[in-house]
């Protein structure tokens, strides 16, 4: 699907960006150029020297930044497909500064989708996340209403026909930001600072996003929403799993978080169809034939009030699987 293909991944010098750039290379191996686009040139410094042993011409950095519609059509030329990956993810940070998460993540949306349709690229795949389905934070609302764009996009009359498609997926075990680097930092303290005791999530391996981001590439007709078939943790069991010694101190939730994730609301339901492997909601009045789409994926519209939550899950992470999976993580401990 890759080989002979040019793309380029957004916000690509993230834990993500630069596992999807490893396993793209790994993969495709005639893949024809990957475009690392961020604006840290720090980051694509040390990625580069990170990625020192590929081809230099098969891998290329180009500074920008998804704000600025200018720099961002300039690293489209010529690219086939576009992962979209850069955002501002951290909730309590955007609850306190809404104006640069809406530029980010509303605004560089808007942007990808103009450059896209400016400069020939035949597929985007933007990646969101289980805050935008029912949001309460800032953030939650900036990646629903990012979504949307990319949804409504397809629709979008041009000589180059676009099609835009979403990933949504909940937190990826040990990524930058999330619980399990702060507790294996926090363990020898003797305690570890808890939301909420009662707190849930969705789990989901890096490879477990590779696929799915890659699935949709190959798969997508445009305008889906796809959803990944997950896991569950509670958050006292990767407690456990990290430092079971710890007294566990309870904090609070903070501005914008949930107790429980969701991936499909309620509403979702008369749009969301059961893949096998994932969920996908499609939009309202797609511009392809349903019934089609329904006999080559075998899709099964979900019963309606359907919803799916890390709190009603009926697959579970344990301590033990839990344990496994942290100890094989590069993480420092």
């Amino acid at each position: 699907m890759l080989n002979n293909k040019i793309i380029a991944i957004t916000g690509g010098t993230g834990a993500l960006g630069k596992a999807l750039t490893r396993y793209i290379f790994q993969k495709y191996p005639t893949v024809k150029k990957v475009i690392i686009f961020s604006r840290d040139e720090q980051k694509q410094y040390q990625m580069a020297q990170d990625f020192s042993s590929y081809n230099n011409q098969k891998i290329q950095f180009i500074i920008g930044d998804v704000r600025d519609l200018e720099s961002v059509t300039r690293a489209f030329q010529e690219v086939d497909y576009v992962i979209h990956a850069a955002a501002m993810k951290h909730i309590h940070i955007a609850e306190l500064n809404p104006d640069e998460c809406i530029k980010t993540n509303i605004g560089g949306a808007q942007n990808v989708i103009k450059a896209a349709l400016e400069t020939g690229v035949k597929k985007v795949v933007s990646l969101s996340t289980d805050k935008a389905c029912a949001p309460n934070s800032l953030y939650g609302a900036t990646k629903l209403a990012s979504d949307k764009l990319f949804v409504a996009a397809n629709n979008i009359k041009s000589t180059n026909k676009v099609l835009f498609s979403v990933v949504r997926y909940g937190n990826v075990l040990g990524s930058n930001g999330s619980v399990i680097p702060l507790f294996l930092s926090k363990n020898k303290e003797g305690f570890l600072p808890i939301t909420n005791l009662e707190m849930t999530r969705f789990n989901i391996s890096v490879q477990g996003s590779l696929d799915i981001v890659l699935h949709t590439l190959e798969h997508s007709w445009g305008g889906e929403i796809f959803i990944p078939k997950i896991p569950s943790y509670k958050i006292t069991d990767i407690a456990k799993a990290i430092a079971p010694e710890c007294t566990l101190n309870v904090i609070g939730i903070r501005p914008g978080e949930k107790i429980h994730e969701e991936m499909i609301s309620s509403s979702d339901s008369f749009c969301t169809y059961d893949l096998g492997k994932y969920y996908t909601i499609l939009p309202t009045n797609p511009n392809w034939n349903l019934t089609e789409y329904i006999t080559k994926f075998k899709a099964k519209l979900v019963p309606e009030g359907f919803n799916y939550n890390s709190n009603e899950n009926t697959e579970w992470e344990t301590v033990e699987s839990l344990k496994s999976q942290i100890e094989n993580l590069d993480i420092e401990k």
